[in-house]
């Protein structure tokens, strides 16, 4: 009889815990969840331009040792194009399943963390013009912080960079093995 009690009871606790919330909840998550699809975009484009940076990290040195610098510019344009046909590719992959699963990742977070007061509360800040105006600005204030870091360090890290670059080049030239050797044209003796 006990173990019965304590199973049911279990059972009711497991129960609630995984309850679905009220369809007052449900709305006010839905609209946390529209006010909060900036963030949704901004998290895609993080992730479809991430992989590039990584991507392109070795491209710059390479560019600047190996290619001749009046074919640079046009070879990094080259580049940009590819990179932004990438972009435009996985972007609409990656936002239409960011789409489909925010309703369901972020909204059991909320649904777990936030009381029904307490999600009326947040979209009256979400819905607030003054935040909305700040998280539209965001973009381009990374934007102009990034180009103004790059514009103020570039003199200094560009020979640090390209010291980098000698050193790790040496270190690999070092340790690769000497290219293979053509063997020596054998002359034929000369006819008598």
């Amino acid at each position: 009889m006990k173990h019965t009690l304590l199973a049911v009871a279990l059972l009711s606790i497991a129960a609630v815990l995984h309850a679905e919330p009220s369809s007052a909840k449900k709305e006010l998550i839905n609209k946390v969840l529209q006010l909060q699809q900036p963030m949704v975009e901004t998290t895609v484009r993080q992730l479809a331009t991430q992989p590039l940076m990584q991507l392109m990290q070795p491209v710059g040195p390479a560019i600047q040792f190996r290619v001749p610098p009046e074919k640079r510019e046009a070879l990094g344009k080259d580049i940009q194009v590819d990179m932004k046909k990438y972009v435009d590719d996985v972007t609409p992959l990656l936002t239409d399943r960011a789409n489909k699963l925010a309703p369901t990742e972020i909204g059991n977070l909320l649904d777990a963390k936030f009381t029904e007061d307490e999600l009326r509360q947040l979209i009256v800040a979400l819905e607030s013009p003054l935040l909305r105006k700040y998280y539209q600005m965001l973009p381009e204030m990374q934007k102009t912080l990034v180009d103004k870091v790059v514009a103020d360090t570039k003199s200094q890290i560009e020979p640090k960079l390209k010291a980098l670059g000698q050193s790790v080049e040496k270190r690999v030239n070092a340790a690769a093995p000497p290219p293979a050797t053509a063997p020596a044209p054998t002359s034929k003796p000369a006819s008598k």
